[in-house]
């Protein structure tokens, strides 16, 4: 059974790598855009291409790319069901029952299941009551307005005559984000404009009103707005010992640093898969743990090195501009983008690793010029 509530889109800037979409077969026509550069902004407005070669950054709405993987998932032979999760009980076997209302009335509904795989967000309530450890999750609340992109013909005369839709911008501003960073996203048609921020008071509207000031947006016709958290580390376990496990966001598994969620939550999934598969065949709740241990041998030096670069660079404007003036280098952007492609640190070209650390220190000890 595939339970999910109605309408629901998933708040999302919604890039995804080359890797996702031939690992996981995503056809085409999902991928509403092809970003081949990042554009980043420092607090002081300057700005860094930097072109990625030989690949892209894919673009995807999550309003239909979502639902054409519930559709997928009912063809593999899981059954839909439209409702909203109210809690977990058990029967007098100890038997997990899922409790959800459904139908315009809310009627309420009862499901007994022998393996659960809970896949329902960051702050997952289920996470919190069922899983150790599920309560200590850290977010980034994140804000998003979806805009209509502008017109090549008529970008100019819209006041958007630096957009580009083959481009992400990504801003490393204080005055945007005080501790993570703001981003236009093209999506094709639509632009996805927001930011991110665990700043308690910090106003994620206003920041992405001057934003869409920045970008030329103000006018584009707002198609709509959502919010919601966005883990910043894997939670330490992702299970609870019986017969339930964690995935996506609910897991916390989300890069550091970039906050990418889309390609780990889909591996996450088929970890759980796998685990779940097993603990259903031998009926050993310890199967359901390998499923964390599988990622995080896959990604946990990847979220290691990106959780560092968070903590750092993004702590004050003077080490954002330094950050953003390191993007510069070419032997960075290379080995950035390879490493976002495919998904795993890159082991060649070692001297450049070399290079990158030298550099890197230069700018630690204020010794490198920041323009």
């Amino acid at each position: 059974m595939l339970l999910d509530r109605a309408g629901r889109i998933k708040p999302c800037g919604g890039a995804v790598p080359p890797k996702l979409i031939e690992e996981f077969d995503i056809p085409d026509s999902l991928i509403v855009a092809r970003a081949h550069s990042a554009r980043m902004i420092s607090p002081s407005s300057q700005e860094v291409d930097m072109p990625i070669e030989g690949g892209y950054v894919g673009m995807v709405d999550r309003e239909h790319y979502d639902e054409w993987l519930r559709q997928r998932a009912a063809q593999s032979g899981a059954e839909r069901v439209t409702g909203k999760f109210t809690g977990l009980d058990r029967d007098a076997e100890g038997t997990a029952v899922v409790c959800f209302n459904s139908g315009p009335e809310g009627r309420e509904n009862r499901v007994k299941a022998r393996c659960i795989v809970a896949a329902n967000g960051a702050n997952s309530a289920i996470a919190k009551s069922e899983v150790p450890g599920g309560d200590l999750g850290r977010h980034v609340l994140a804000y998003h307005e979806i805009v209509a992109s502008p017109k090549a013909d008529t970008a100019a005369a819209e006041g958007a005559a630096d957009f580009d839709g083959t481009r992400c911008s990504i801003y490393y501003q204080g005055k945007v984000s005080p501790d993570f960073y703001a981003w236009v996203f093209p999506h094709g048609p639509a632009t996805s404009v927001g930011v991110g921020s665990a700043e308690r008071g910090f106003s994620l509207r206003k920041a992405v009103t001057s934003v869409r000031e920045t970008a030329g947006l103000s006018d584009a016709e707002l198609i709509r707005s959502e919010g919601a958290p966005i883990p910043l580390k894997p939670l330490p376990r992702w299970d609870n010992g019986i017969d339930l496990i964690l995935a996506g966001d609910a897991a916390g598994a989300v890069a550091p640093a970039s906050g990418e969620g889309i390609y780990y939550a889909m591996a996450t999934g088929r970890c759980a898969a796998d685990a779940a598969r097993e603990f259903l065949a031998t009926g050993k709740p310890r199967a359901l743990r390998k499923a964390r241990r599988r990622f995080m041998r896959a990604h946990g030096k990847v979220f290691w090195v990106l959780g560092i670069m968070q903590t750092f660079w993004y702590s004050s404007d003077k080490r954002r501009e330094r950050f953003v003036n390191i993007c510069r280098d070419p032997d960075v952007q290379y080995l950035t983008w390879q490493a976002y492609m495919h998904k795993k640190l890159v082991r060649a070209r070692p001297l450049a690793h070399v290079r990158i650390f030298l550099k890197d220190m230069a700018h630690l000890l204020g010794l490198a010029p920041t323009h």
